[in-house]
């Protein structure tokens, strides 16, 4: 049954936009709220409201809000090519394969690394939320490589104070068109949601605070090999930031991939690598590193560079 309330604009938000106004007034995220007046669900004075209107100090609203989207379940499922590097008690780290999400979330229906750990009979953290129980950092399903998942409530603990307070050390190798100019320096742009687009990423004034450092490894005539560091973790982070320089990532036509380069390559997907992780461990706090060797995808690009 859907729940429809009735209130009034506060003087507070006269002038505010529609999405903003309802953000505030209940509590929703504004792509929620934008979505409910584009659906036509928000009616102001008994007239339709739409998302960029803006609101009358004591005008009537009258919201029906949508249906509660369910939590995605933990589904066991067996991932094929996810490689177990090391696991104990506290902890295990995984070797990412493409084309497997870290958790389930709403629309995924593919495998994920919580559900290949909970096949492979791993107990998970139980903190965090339901379907991301033991995820203390993400790597997108189009980017490989190292990962770690907490199987205790004390890991899930300080790794995640270890990624917020960024002691922990993520360095991805990022095969990018052309030859960036410095060969190594740094990245400081803000980073936000396109606008107009619920899954992808652009370097705005009003984004937030978004730092990339990077080192040239290898050269070759038409591309480069970084090795990449990430001081701030944002959706997208580092092939947001190369696009912005004009050299995106080899094979990633979402943010403005070359499609010729990318089929010379052998890519179906952006060329970047989750290369290695490097913590104190939540048990001693002993510095504990592990890395992910490229897989067969990545290598065969680079080897079509070299033979060039």
């Amino acid at each position: 049954m859907s729940d429809t309330r009735t209130l009034p604009v506060p003087d507070g938000l006269d002038g505010m936009r529609v999405d903003a106004g309802l953000s505030r007034m209940l509590g929703l995220s504004r792509t929620v709220a934008a979505t409910m007046a584009e659906d036509g669900l928000v009616i102001m004075d008994n007239a339709p409201a739409g998302k960029s209107e803006r609101l009358r100090a004591g005008a009537w609203l009258e919201v029906t809000l949508p249906e509660p989207k369910r939590a995605p379940t933990i589904v066991a499922e067996a991932v094929d090519n996810m490689k177990i590097i090391y696991a104990d008690e506290h902890i295990v780290v995984v070797d990412k394969p493409v084309g497997v999400a870290a958790h389930s979330s709403v629309g995924w229906t593919g495998p994920t690394v919580i559900g290949g750990l909970a096949a492979a009979g791993f107990r998970i953290s139980t903190s965090g939320a339901h379907e991301r129980q033991g995820i203390v950092h993400r790597l997108d399903v189009g980017t490989s490589g190292v990962m770690v998942v907490a199987t205790s409530e004390m890991a899930y603990t300080l790794l995640k104070r270890g990624f917020k307070q960024r002691t922990i050390d993520k360095r991805y190798h990022a095969l990018v068109q052309g030859h960036p100019d410095p060969s190594s320096g740094t990245i400081d742009a803000p980073i936000a949601r396109a606008r107009g687009n619920d899954w992808k990423f652009a370097v705005m004034a009003d984004g937030k605070h978004s730092i990339t450092h990077y080192d040239t490894v290898e050269a070759f005539r038409s591309a480069s090999l970084l090795d990449v560091h990430l001081e701030t973790g944002r959706t997208h982070q580092i092939r947001v930031h190369f696009s912005a320089l004009k050299h995106p990532c080899c094979g990633d036509l979402t943010y403005g991939a070359d499609p010729v380069i990318a089929k010379r390559l052998g890519l179906e997907r952006q060329w970047l690598h989750a290369r290695s992780l490097s913590f104190a461990h939540p048990a001693n706090g002993a510095i504990v590193e592990f890395t992910s060797d490229y897989p067969d995808d990545l290598q065969h690009a680079l080897d079509v560079l070299r033979d060039a």
